[in-house]
């Protein structure tokens, strides 16, 4: 007998699942269309009033292109509609406001998407390299053998100790060619963007362990001793029996080495200088540059589902008193066999007369103050003091105590690296006009700097001659910065919305 029920049947679980039913249907390109519009990998939710107001406008724009749009419909019902569909996700933000995210279901849409739109080639040397070196190390350590496992070790250092040799003799180093950059590129895109939905899979695995516990502490069937285990061995196989909990104590892990880490920077930085990433365009350049942020925001969500599960559980248990509840018990049980006792006589449309509250007990008392003429006499009129007010700020005197000017310190940093007359960003802080010399404006380049990954370590310092705003001169000491041609292209389409809350 073949096989066709059983292929069948999976088949069909796959086609009702939420990321392929968004890709399906009438609507299913305008789903996808304002899905991309609205969120991306900097802004991961986005406050319910505004998407709705977002998803309305976008419906008129489409309606005066003469695109066919989902009728008698607004941004409000669209939304509320895609929640219950698990494309979206409303949750609270820490601002007690309403937010909307998307699922991991919807991400992986997304994700096929763009791979879809995006020209590569299907089986690559690159691909079959990783391939290679995957089966490689895992042959290695799924070996019984010690002596194959030696053996192997064995053949590797042979091979490494031949090329350094070779290299270290004046040997010629290869480099590799554009198109097999391109296509580690392609490779490498493919990997990152794939990193969202496994944490978002995990942050939603968490969520859902998280209704579980508020249910069975809500229900009081079982005990909370008995919760909390529950609790802690889902934890556990949740990071060790999923994929994505294996991916996200991965994840864990590189953020806790800071060597790592920074050799993932550097080696990105390297493949970043290459010739070929000329032809990249700029979201793809800091879709790469960004591989170690998606990393710390992923495991950021996930720790802040955690640590909401941990206050909840940790609420109910300084809240739950044993002993008043067995004292309510009492009495309850106490008034189940009064209530049986007169049921044994009274009939079945007796009633008993019952008040909801107890009556006000009323209690005389004797007067304790007496009438004051004093305390009936109007308050002293009040002083004119408006001579003496002080005048307020002016708009410029408030501009200058606030943030830093994120535009301006922008056009000034690419234009001064375009023309290649700046080789430093203290230079060019200290060229800058009086208005953009203050101590906040450090603050902003640096900001600027780091949204692009140009900050490095053992780059040494230099002096930032900062101007307050009362004229004072003070000198600060800073690391030494320096933007790169990819890092002036990309600093140009960094969005900075949301940076003064960042």
């Amino acid at each position: 007998m073949s096989e066709i029920v059983g292929e069948l049947a999976r088949v069909q679980d796959a086609l009702h699942r939420p990321t392929l039913r968004l890709l399906d249907g009438k609507w299913a390109a305008f789903r996808v269309a304002v899905f991309r519009c609205s969120f991306s990998r900097d802004r991961r939710s986005i406050q319910a009033d505004r998407l709705h107001v977002q998803v309305d406008a976008f419906l008129s724009e489409l309606q005066r292109e003469g695109v066919e749009v989902p009728p008698n419909v607004n941004g409000r019902a669209l939304c509320n509609q895609w929640v219950g569909d698990q494309w979206l996700f409303r949750d609270n933000a820490p601002d007690n406001s309403i937010v909307y995210s998307l699922t991991s279901s919807a991400l992986e849409a997304l994700d096929l998407v763009q791979n879809l739109s995006r020209d590569r080639v299907l089986v690559s040397e690159s691909r079959l390299t990783t391939i290679l070196d995957t089966v490689r190390r895992w042959a290695l350590e799924a070996s019984p053998d010690a002596q194959a496992r030696i053996d192997r070790l064995t053949a590797q250092i042979r091979e490494l100790e031949a090329e350094r040799d070779r290299l270290a003799a004046g040997g010629e180093v290869a480099s590799a060619s554009d198109e097999r950059m391109l296509d580690g590129y392609t490779n490498l895109i493919d990997l990152i963007g794939q990193l969202p939905s496994d944490f978002k899979r995990v942050e939603e695995s968490v969520l859902d362990m998280h209704r579980k516990i508020l249910r069975d502490l809500r229900d009081e069937e079982r005990a909370v001793v008995d919760v909390l285990d529950e609790y802690l061995a889902k934890q556990d196989e949740l990071v060790k029996g999923t994929p994505e909990g294996r991916a996200f104590d991965g994840a864990f892990v590189l953020l806790r080495d800071d060597a790592l880490l920074l050799e993932l920077r550097e080696n990105v930085q390297v493949i970043l200088d290459h010739p070929a990433a000329a032809v990249l365009d700029a979201r793809d350049v800091h879709e790469i540059r960004g591989a170690v942020a998606v990393i710390r925001q992923g495991m950021k969500d996930v720790l802040a589902q955690r640590r909401r599960l941990t206050a909840t559980l940790k609420e109910h248990i300084v809240n739950h008193d044993a002993l008043q509840e067995r004292e309510l018990d009492r009495v309850l049980r106490a008034i189940g066999r009064e209530l049986a006792t007169w049921m044994e006589t009274a009939g079945p449309r007796t009633t008993v007369p019952l008040d909801l509250l107890p009556p006000t007990l009323k209690v005389g008392h004797f007067r304790e103050r007496f009438w004051d003429p004093a305390s009936a006499a109007p308050p002293p009129p009040l002083e004119e003091v408006e001579d003496d007010s002080p005048q307020p700020p002016t708009i410029e005197e408030l501009r200058m105590r606030g943030g830093p000017s994120l535009d301006e310190l922008r056009t000034a940093l690419v234009e001064a690296f375009t023309r290649g007359d700046i080789d430093t960003v203290g230079r060019l802080f200290n060229r800058l006009p009086v208005g953009l010399r203050r101590p906040v404006e450090i603050l902003g380049l640096l900001h600027l700097a780091s949204r692009v990954d140009a900050l490095r370590d053992g780059t040494g310092t230099e002096i930032f001659e900062a101007i307050r705003p009362d004229g004072e001169r003070r000198d600060f000491l800073v690391p030494t910065v320096s933007l790169t041609a990819a890092e002036v292209t990309a600093l140009k389409d960094v969005s900075l919305e949301g940076a003064a809350d960042d």
